[in-house]
């Protein structure tokens, strides 16, 4: 991406951020990274090895261009307007107040469901090492607590959210630095495993395996599209989101990508420790301790995104509200410049959902995912979309725009066809076809109910 002196846009400016401009660059940067390394990287990517072998590396550097893609075209739209809302905002302008509220809602939605499996998600983990406190109440613990944390202020909420991020790229970096002294035969007494499970691996279930690991990394990348989010409550958002997402990309491939090609060099596709990837790996380098250890950081993994979820669903509400398009009392800040209501709209279902877990185990959170799975395709899709018509109508008027995507509008046109592709792969499956279905019907939905309030406000308003 290259930059250009003039801040101005194609259209006049929107309302920005519920609280002035607190979050650092170091924050933003470290938000987009922590938000895609996850519980997808440290527990997932063991589901897309056992799919895919060593294969699962192409549906990494499909679903990567894809989302360097999507990120490049959010950095091009937030520079130019930083705002809350962000893709559900350029969405609007792009394509009418209907899609745009549908792509809020729609995110906003996912989020809120995620938020709660991420609660139980780590509870579980938690009490699997630590079996004292029961899961209903470490959940409820773990939603308090980041309750709080989002209510303090964004600028706690971002130093916060850094060092979660700052462990895991740690533990990231120490885990490839033990991988590649164990396949070098460096570490005395433990035998490398040489390049058998790489040859023996790869694409164990051929193009069929390679197609269904490719839903589990696109899932596992799901998140990064907060620092769109995030960039309105940035200092000198113009500069910062360029830099954030120039670093987040190449880092996230790196780290994706060579933490897989660790995993699938160690452990056969056929290996039960693929459901702790990493764990199995330090397994076999004989290092003590290593399950106990990448659960704790597996809880971290999890809290984090929960950390990261919750602000982003609380401003997107804000902005939805600020619009017109949801009750106006969630635009009501505490002290600390959060919408509190937002955020408390946003965390209730997480409390609700400990409660209807402990009640019905294993049947609720799988039935909302099925709805949810696939809306970050969607959410890229739409980013896209609206770049290439806002990208074009800024040329049109001779508008400069201070960060350009590089290849306008060819590598935006590259990652719709990519997308395209993805749905293609996705129609084909049984498995993905049902929950891309069930996505559709709950956009349709959403769509529904936002021009039928639209129509209601409208008229409203002529009566007025």
């Amino acid at each position: 991406m290259t930059t250009k002196s003039a801040p101005t846009t194609s259209a006049p400016p929107l309302r920005k951020a519920p609280a002035v401009h607190s979050m650092k660059p170091r924050q933003l940067t470290m938000m987009g990274l922590g938000s895609a390394i996850g519980a997808g990287l440290f527990l997932g990517s063991g589901a897309g090895i056992q799919a895919a072998g060593l294969a699962v590396l192409i549906s990494y550097l499909v679903a990567g261009t894809l989302i360097i893609l999507v990120m490049w075209a959010l950095g091009e739209m937030a520079a130019a307007n930083p705002n809350s809302g962000a893709f559900s905002v350029y969405a609007e302008r792009a394509m009418g107040r209907t899609a745009g509220a549908t792509i809020g809602w729609l995110w906003w939605l996912q989020l809120v469901v995620v938020i709660a499996a991420e609660a139980l998600g780590a509870a579980g983990l938690l009490f699997s090492v630590w079996p004292v406190v029961p899961v209903w109440a470490l959940a409820l613990l773990f939603m308090l607590v980041f309750t709080g944390i989002n209510l303090a202020g964004v600028r706690n909420f971002g130093e916060f959210e850094f060092w979660f991020a700052i462990l895991k790229v740690a533990v990231i970096v120490l885990f490839l630095a033990v991988g590649a002294a164990l396949l070098l035969g460096l570490l005395p007494g433990v035998e490398s495993p040489g390049a058998e499970n790489l040859t023996a691996n790869f694409a164990p279930q051929g193009l069929g395996g390679v197609a269904a690991a490719l839903f589990v990394v696109i899932f596992a990348f799901g998140g990064t599209e907060i620092v769109s989010v995030a960039a309105a409550e940035t200092e000198d958002p113009e500069r910062s989101v360029g830099k954030a997402i120039r670093t987040v990309v190449w880092r996230i491939l790196v780290f994706y990508i060579g933490s897989v090609f660790v995993i699938a060099a160690v452990l056969p596709a056929t290996s039960t420790s693929l459901a702790s990837p990493f764990a199995g790996v330090l397994d076999a380098a004989r290092i003590p301790g290593a399950s106990t250890a990448f659960t704790l950081v597996a809880v971290v993994a999890l809290l984090s995104a929960l950390n990261a979820n919750l602000y982003g669903a609380s401003r997107m509400a804000y902005s939805l509200a600020q619009r017109g398009e949801a009750p106006r009392f969630l635009t009501r800040l505490n002290g600390a410049g959060v919408p509190l209501p937002a955020v408390a709209a946003s965390v209730a279902f997480g409390f609700i959902a400990t409660v209807l877990e402990l009640l019905f185990p294993d049947r609720i959170l799988p039935a909302l995912f099925q709805l949810v799975g696939s809306t970050c395709l969607v959410v890229w899709g739409s980013a896209l979309v609206s770049q290439l018509i806002l990208g074009r109508r800024a040329d049109r008027n001779g508008v400069p725009l201070p960060l350009r995507m590089k290849g306008f509008p060819g590598l935006t046109v590259l990652g719709l066809v990519l997308l395209g592709l993805i749905f293609a792969v996705g129609f084909s499956a049984e498995g993905s076809r049902v929950q891309l279905l069930s996505t559709f019907a709950l956009i349709a939905g959403i769509t529904l109910a936002c021009a039928a309030g639209a129509r209601i406000s409208a008229r409203s308003r002529r009566v007025e």
